[in-house]
């Protein structure tokens, strides 16, 4: 479900670390519960905290390189992950999200309790499709 590779120190196969969905659900969670430009009206999110991931992997970079089913990438910065508690959303509304509604992994920031993320360049960094983050 997801490759996490780069500057990382735990891992389970040929450098790199994978994840299944039993795997992620293992990692500590969180919900956000909020709009987004892509979604009509207000919806639960749920899924493994960014920095939950990075921790995992005993990543060392201080920025995740998130890539897309169709190869779309953007870099999240850990202090922002942190910060604002980012999740890599598994589920919308208590549902595993298909491909074809951003799933199944989503980079999701809490845009309802923060204004200031309410940004093209925050918009930009919330990938969905989530296949494979790099740690740089």
């Amino acid at each position: 479900m997801l490759t996490v590779e780069g500057d990382i120190s735990r891992t389970n196969g040929d450098g790199v670390a994978r994840f299944d969905r039993a795997m992620l659900q293992e990692l500590p969670q969180s919900t956000i519960v909020t709009h987004t430009p892509w979604t009509e009206g207000v919806s639960r999110f749920e899924g493994p905290l960014l920095g939950a991931i990075y921790e995992a992997v005993g990543a060392h970079g201080d920025s995740l390189h998130v890539v897309a089913l169709n190869d779309f990438a953007a870099d999240v910065p850990l202090a922002e992950a942190e910060q604002y508690d980012v999740i890599l959303a598994m589920q919308r509304d208590g549902e595993p999200m298909p491909v074809r509604e951003y799933g199944p992994l989503f980079v999701l920031y809490p845009f309802d309790d923060h204004s200031e993320l309410q940004t093209e360049e925050v918009r930009f960094r919330s990938v969905w499709q989530v296949t494979h983050i790099v740690v740089e």
